[in-house]
């Protein structure tokens, strides 16, 4: 009897570190850089919370009671072509446009709002539980992230949930901002970190890491926090938009490998 307890403990001792290293190869991800290829100048009071290109227009939703907007800009003059407040005590978050409705996030509001992308007047609202970070679009749903290390897919008509996937590693991220690639992946800033992760959201697996620090220096920021959120892919090419809560400068780059 006790040498089959040992031969049990000796095998599960090896089960464990089988499994162990079979957790570490799974949960190992390409580390990335962000290559910076050009800059350009943006509203330091925006407490940026959302991104989205879609098109000539950048769509940017911002936050903090009392301050929360959303805006479009022509991305290639700047020049503003609608802004709408959000009614305090909303606080705004991210946005993404799925068809004729341009959707936008409330943090702890359990509201999205449902707007026309092109006046960004109202034009409906859709309740959900718990918090609202990040939204996107893919292939005809709605990708949402809460804070958490889930995604939540939703109808983009309706704003029903439709299923949700969790990473398969990565567990501690806090998934905020989303941009839906046009490879299908799915990036996400990673609060409050200057991480950023690219995911498959069938799966949740982690494809990359990206190391997006160094950016902006933190000194240069001086309306409060300075959090990296806020990410664009540029329509057709392999470059992004970034941004952070009230930084005076948007970064457009590409990501290589580290």
């Amino acid at each position: 009897m006790k040498r089959n307890r040992r031969t049990l403990a000796i095998g599960v001792l090896v089960g464990l570190v089988v499994w162990g290293g079979c957790g570490a190869a799974e949960d190992a991800s390409p580390a990335m850089n962000v290559e910076v290829v050009a800059t350009q100048s943006h509203d330091p009071r925006a407490f940026t919370q959302g991104l989205e290109i879609d098109g000539d227009v950048l769509y940017e939703g911002t936050g903090l009671p009392g301050a929360s907007s959303v805006r479009a800009t022509n991305r290639h003059t700047g020049e503003e072509l609608a802004r709408v407040a959000l009614p305090a005590p909303y606080f705004g978050e991210g946005l993404t446009r799925a068809g004729d409705t341009l959707w936008q996030l409330t943090w702890k509001d359990h509201t999205a709002f449902a707007r026309d992308p092109r006046t960004l007047a109202e034009i409906g609202r859709a309740t959900y539980e718990g918090e609202g970070w990040g939204l996107c679009t893919r292939a005809g749903r709605l990708v949402m992230s809460d804070g958490t290390d889930t995604l939540t897919f939703r109808d983009p008509v309706t704003f029903a949930p439709t299923g949700s996937t969790r990473l398969t590693s990565n567990n501690t991220a806090r998934l905020n901002e989303l941009d839906c690639a046009e490879d299908g992946s799915v990036y996400a800033n990673d609060w409050p970190s200057d991480r950023i992760l690219r995911i498959d959201p069938d799966s949740g697996r982690v494809l990359a890491v990206i190391d997006a620090s160094g950016l902006l220096p933190r000194t240069a920021v001086g309306m409060g926090e300075d959090t990296l959120n806020g990410i664009a892919q540029i329509p057709g090419t392999d470059r992004f938009l970034l941004a952070g809560k009230n930084w005076p400068t948007t970064y457009e780059v590409r990501f290589v490998p580290a």
